[in-house]
């Protein structure tokens, strides 16, 4: 544990120079300027996310930084050809300090913190207790994250089901809700809205816009589990005799962090209500105090976390370092490339991506918030959601107060990229770590377009009924 703590220590303070806030590209040359052929690695970079792991999932296991690393340089190194290193450096430090660190952060104290917490015991899988664990899990998403609340509950769900035939379409429904869904109230609940809490969005803003829609897809959603969990348990006949996990008293160890939770939340939302005015310049990017401060504090419970934690509770959920430093090579190669991207975006219709800027703007120019709904939540399923919600968002004009008080369009934008990440496994990452602990455990877990009729079946009239009540 001790050596532990001292690695990830090394890696949580390598962080601390760049913390900050929200940016805005500014050092790209004039945005009208740039071709399409800029924005292919980014395309590259997606593509390669969504399709390497499902055919070629060895090279992509062992090379993935190196493939992230090679889609950002073919972006950098010709844009410092053609526009001058000084410019080129400029936009991607930017990028880095007021963008991705902050991001990597906040997802590196969530995860090691809600990796501190086991759930112990078992209870008996039937419909109601599986739709009432489906449902805290979703309440949880929004306060540590879909895949902190997803990795908490996944074991717990699995036992409570595992004397069950009929047992792979409680995984299903968990992703629809808990990794996916359930995190659209808080920019701690996915990854996407902390982007757009960066870029300036308030921290109760989701909480308030998004509450009645999310209420509703949740409600639809566990009221169908309950009717087809039902319908299974009436067909279980034959039982096993003995239950694999004999029912027991629900415990947790590593209840230290419940408090770190708590200090999370606190530290993040403190850094959107302070604003003292303060900037420290960092290699020549002016930070805001407060952002500093926030970034501090999350490194500061990352490490205590980890010291106060007891080495079984981290056993007991199988915590390794894997999963973040694979999305820390991922998305530095998804910043870095999407620089000139959201530079064309902000062009608008003078831009390269006119066309697509006109399928969301009917003739007088007004947005049309069930078009930013649906193109959003369609790249969403097969594209990770966060870099979808940064172009959607800057498509829209990138200006977060004037957003805000539009608020249709950055609901629509918000809830695509967040509710319709369960589309697909590759929508949101915790879909597959899900399905990957749920197979490892002997659950036989629907194949990727299994999964997909799944989703079409019961999301897909769910997702139609918001746009009719809130995104026409």
């Amino acid at each position: 544990m001790r050596r532990e703590t001292r690695a990830a220590a090394t890696v949580l303070l390598s962080l601390l120079p760049g913390l900050a806030s929200a940016a805005t590209v500014q050092t790209v040359p004039d945005p009208a300027t740039l071709s399409l052929w800029w924005g292919l690695p980014f395309a590259a970079m997606l593509l390669s996310i969504a399709l390497m792991p499902l055919f070629a999932a060895k090279v992509w296991h062992h090379h993935q930084g190196k493939i992230a690393a090679g889609w950002a340089a073919l972006f950098l190194i010709p844009f410092a050809i053609s526009f001058g290193v000084q410019a080129t450096w400029s936009a991607a430090l930017h990028t880095l300090l007021h963008e991705y660190l902050p991001f990597v952060i906040l997802l590196t104290a969530l995860y090691t913190v809600s990796g501190g917490i086991a759930v112990r015991g078992n209870l008996h899988g039937s419909p109601a207790q599986n739709t009432l664990l489906l449902a805290i899990g979703t309440v949880l998403a929004s306060v540590m994250g879909t895949t902190g609340a997803a990795m908490l509950m996944v074991r717990p769900v699995i036992r409570a089901n595992d004397g069950r035939r009929h047992n792979a379409h409680v995984l299903v429904f968990f992703i629809f809700l808990v990794a996916n869904a359930g995190g659209a109230l808080t920019p701690l609940g996915d990854p996407p809205l902390f982007l757009g809490f960066l870029k300036g969005v308030d921290f109760f803003w989701t909480l308030k816009h998004l509450l009645a829609p999310t209420a509703l897809l949740c409600a639809l959603l566990l009221a169908v589990f309950y009717a087809l969990d039902r319908w299974f348990w009436s067909q279980e006949a034959e039982r096993p005799a003995i239950d694999p996990t004999p029912d027991s008293p629900l415990g947790i160890i590593g209840a230290w962090n419940v408090l770190w939770l708590v200090v999370i939340v606190i530290a993040v939302l403190h850094s959107g209500l302070w604003k003292p005015g303060i900037t420290v310049t960092i290699l020549g990017q002016s930070l805001d105090l407060q952002n500093l401060t926030r970034d501090a504090a999350l490194v500061l419970v990352a490490l205590l976390s980890l010291t106060t934690t007891p080495w079984q509770a981290r056993h007991e959920n199988q915590f390794t370092w894997g999963p973040m430093i694979e999305v820390g090579k991922l998305f530095l190669g998804i910043f870095l490339t999407i620089i000139p991207v959201i530079a064309i975006l902000r062009a608008g219709s003078g831009g390269a991506l006119a066309g697509l800027v006109s399928l969301t703007s009917d003739a007088q120019g007004q947005p049309i918030a069930a078009a930013y709904f649906w193109l959003t939540g369609a790249l969403s399923s097969f594209l990770d959601n966060a870099p979808t919600y940064l172009v959607f968002f800057n498509l829209a004009g990138g200006d977060a107060a004037q957003l805000m008080a539009h608020a249709t369009t950055l609901m629509a934008i918000s809830a695509g990229a967040v509710f319709m990440g369960a589309v697909t496994y590759i929508g949101n990452a915790p879909n597959f770590m899900v399905k990957a602990i749920a197979e490892h455990r002997g659950v036989r877990m629907p194949s990727f377009f299994g999964y997909m009729g799944w989703s079409l079946a019961v999301l897909m009239p769910c997702f139609l009924l918001l746009t009719v009540v809130f995104f026409r």
